[in-house]
């Protein structure tokens, strides 16, 4: 179990990497993102917060009246 553990924790650190200034514009590059369009996705998780009155993600909770 132990070695388990360890190994694991070893991969999942494993997956850490230290990214330079100068290759993060790579990485936020539109074809990196997860999603093909995230100006639609998050417009759908608008809707679908109205909806069904739940929150949205990253958003507070609060009453109507603004009182949060």
């Amino acid at each position: 179990m132990r070695g388990l553990v360890l190994s694991l924790l070893l991969v999942w650190l494993g997956a850490c990497a230290h990214v330079p200034p100068w290759k993060r514009e790579t990485l936020s590059h539109r074809a990196m993102q997860a999603s093909a369009d995230p100006d639609g996705e998050a417009f759908s998780h608008h809707v679908h917060g109205a909806r069904e009155a739940a929150l949205e993600p990253g958003s507070a909770g609060g009453g109507g009246c603004g009182c949060n």
